[in-house]
């Protein structure tokens, strides 16, 4: 693998379709229909802008991937068996039976090929769909048969992986071809995101031309209660201006630690009545945002209703994602208050937990440790049922979470296909209809992106049948069960990882990048203009630093002190597991590109882990010394200290050759780069300067 400069990563962001994905050496079988040279695409009266689009993408496929002359006609008059038709079923008199509804779709290939669409979005989704059978086969080849096929799921929303808030048109397209529909805009105001200015109705009219809607994620906080005298007027001027100014918006995603208000409920504090850092005593109460509280219904009602005043089809979503910490019935209850013409979004794994030993661990963030669903996330589920509301579900399912905070995705497939088995059961159950795939993380294609879009289509294929398939495509046949015993050894690894606060936000946010301090708090360097910067790494692995609202909520977890032993020793057997699948895919010869890439991404991961393990170690050796009231016992620790540091730099550059090969390792849309080659050499300095300076003072210190 080459060296990558920063931000090439963008590149294949941008590239739509690889080239020459064609093996020509391929010969079509009895039951398959080949296309030639000069194909041709006819749309007809089925001209509108995401179809032109879609057509003229596919000209584009077969010219780039398989090195195919095709042009796209509007004559209505092209006949053949190198024609592909393409029509909206209901203009064409076609019954789409299974796959009648948004985005379905049904392909006949059986002398030529004829695409018929619920509606423009269906017939793009079937392009896009034959690119990747075209794909999965190497060749412009189509099995003779009838396809029918519609999402399990809309909307699936992403964030952008390009950049925060960043949309070039390419990457619009890329999304599309993935499956995804939505887009997810952090909005504090008009044309105002977290990171500066974007142009909402501009994105909105360019997303469309794709087929994608745009959602916007509110970061406009709600100071005033619903029963104050001006409420309405003040809520207007906020969501019902938003939605006068920005039409196009399909709805509004609302988080409670986001859009708080100044409740009235015994169990929380007034609205940013206290500063958690500054206040004399703080009063051991929530926050309004991380509790369902009693008058929550009557500001969703409020809000709800100056938004509909404007648009009344307007998708409004509350998400429940901090409300995991609380009783089940104080959930459910809430739930049952809600307006029913609004829908719930609850995540599908956080706040499970498990034990290790006599202790438990918990899940404190998006994890894929967890399959799911959790407690928490069922039981939202049964009473979203209950009540006849929308659920939607944030899943992680583009393939990241913040297990490993600046990966480009988690190659643990067999893990993913747990959790896509329990979304599948999660939709016939109770309705799941809709998913948030990634938050700041943002949206990367993938193995696991590829693997989703066709997990969360109907009629449903087994999902080891779908992995198959992308295996054979990404890796070679004659790779498939070296690369299915790796992927399976890695999928294992993942279910020994830690989901804590400790670790999430901690040595496995960045890696190892990440800071071991003795006296000096330092933190990584970190650019201005990242939305979270190095806000969201703490250099103080695993000390139980509770926030104060958060004292009144009941522990999901053991303490710190009990707990990190046997977290050490459950990251030891994933460092092992992830070792023996990274020696799985180095035995394999020949390995081609995509296999180079996932196995560089597997000993990132690996080395990060490692990280993690000797976080913990540093963590105890500082918890000894600072109980060690025997001279000789002081001194014993400190060789420890020094070998242990020793071995983490040791790691820390077995690293920098693989960021180097790979711009998107160490880089997370919100956080930018905090765990590349810079600043793992910054890491290195930093812990020169604990080996130098600071334990050779502690030595000092400990003969006096």
């Amino acid at each position: 693998m080459k060296k990558e400069q920063p931000y090439d990563f963008r590149k294949k962001l941008l590239t739509v379709h690889e080239k020459d994905v064609r093996d020509f050496s391929l010969q079509p079988a009895a039951d398959q229909l080949a296309l030639q040279d000069g194909v041709i695409i006819e749309i007809g009266a089925t001209d509108n802008v995401v179809i032109n689009i879609a057509a003229e993408d596919f000209a584009d496929f077969l010219k780039t991937s398989m090195g195919l002359s095709a042009s796209v006609s509007k004559t209505g008059t092209a006949a053949g068996s190198n024609v592909i038709t393409l029509a909206l079923a209901k203009d064409a008199g076609v019954d789409l039976e299974e796959a009648e509804g948004y985005k379905g779709f049904l392909i006949d290939a059986n002398d030529d090929i004829k695409v018929y669409g619920h509606d423009d979005r269906g017939v793009a989704a079937a392009l896009y769909y034959m690119e990747d059978l075209m794909c999965f086969a190497h060749a412009p080849f189509l099995k003779k048969e009838i396809i029918k096929k519609k999402p399990l799921m809309a909307p699936l929303m992403i964030h952008s992986g390009y950049g925060m808030e960043e949309w070039p048109d390419e990457y619009l397209m890329r999304v599309a071809h993935e499956g995804r529909d939505a887009l997810l805009v952090f909005v504090c105001g008009p044309n105002q995101t977290r990171v500066g200015e974007l142009d909402f109705n501009d994105l909105i009219e360019r997303a469309a031309k794709y087929g994608l809607d745009v959602y916007a994620y509110s970061f406009m906080q709600s100071g005033m209660h619903p029963d104050e005298p001006g409420a309405e007027e003040f809520y207007d001027s906020i969501y019902g201006e938003l939605f006068r100014k920005f039409p196009g918006f399909k709805g509004v995603t609302m988080v409670g630690e986001v859009v708080e208000f100044n409740s009235n409920d015994p169990h929380v504090s007034k609205f940013r009545s206290w500063d958690p850092y500054t206040a004399d005593l703080p009063d051991g109460k929530f926050w309004p945002g991380w509790y369902p509280c009693e008058d929550l219904p009557r500001w969703v009602e409020l809000v709800k209703k100056v938004i509909r005043n404007v648009k009344p089809e307007a998708d409004i979503v509350l998400w429940s994602y901090n409300w995991g910490f609380q009783p089940e019935e104080a959930r459910v209850r809430l739930i049952e208050n809600l307006p029913s013409d609004i829908t719930l979004e609850s995540t599908f794994e956080m706040f499970d937990h498990k034990k290790l030993g006599d202790v438990w661990t918990a899940c404190d963030d998006y994890s894929l440790a967890f399959a799911g669903p959790g407690p928490y996330f069922t039981s939202e589920a049964i009473a979203a049922k209950k009540k006849g509301m929308k659920l939607y579900t944030m899943s992680q399912s583009a393939g990241i979470t913040w297990d490993f905070g600046s990966v480009s995705f988690l190659p643990m497939p067999y893990q993913w296909a747990k959790r896509f088995e329990g979304m599948r059961k999660a939709i016939r159950d109770w309705g799941l209809c809709g998913s948030m795939d990634c938050h700041h993380h943002g949206f990367n294609p993938s193995i696991i992106t590829k693997f989703s879009k066709l997990a969360f289509l109907t009629p449903e294929e087994p999902l080891d049948d779908i992995l198959d398939t992308i295996f054979v495509a990404e890796y070679g046949a004659e790779n498939l069960e070296k690369v299915k015993e790796g992927f399976k050894l890695w999928s294992e690894a993942i279910t020994y990882f830690t989901p804590t606060n400790g670790d999430q936000g901690g040595a496995s946010r960045i890696g190892p990048a990440y800071p071991f301090c003795l006296y000096h708090q330092a933190k990584p360097p970190h650019k201005e203009e990242a939305m979270f910067g190095n806000r969201v790494v703490s250099p103080r692995h695993g000390d139980d630093t509770v926030h104060p609202s958060f004292i009144s909520k009941n522990p999901n977890e053991s303490a710190m002190t009990l707990r990190i032993i046997p977290e050490m020793e459950s990251l030891k057997v994933m460092h092992s597991l992830m070792q023996q699948g990274v020696a799985v895919f180095e035995s394999i010869e020949n390995k081609n590109e995509n296999l180079l890439s996932v196995l560089n991404l597997g000993k990132y991961i690996t080395n990060c882990v490692l990280t993690n393990i000797h976080a913990k170690q540093w963590h105890i050796l500082k918890a000894k010394l600072n109980a060690a009231f025997d001279r000789e016992e002081a001194r014993a620790l400190v060789p420890q200290m020094e070998e242990l540091l020793h071995a983490e730099i040791e790691n820390a550059k077995a690293t920098i050759p693989l960021v180097e090969v790979d711009s998107r390792l160490g880089w997370e849309p919100s956080m930018l780069y905090l765990g590349d080659k810079e600043h793992i050499e910054w890491k290195i300095r930093q812990v020169n300067y604990v080996l130098d300076k600071e334990l050779v003072y502690l030595k000092k210190c400990i003969e006096l």
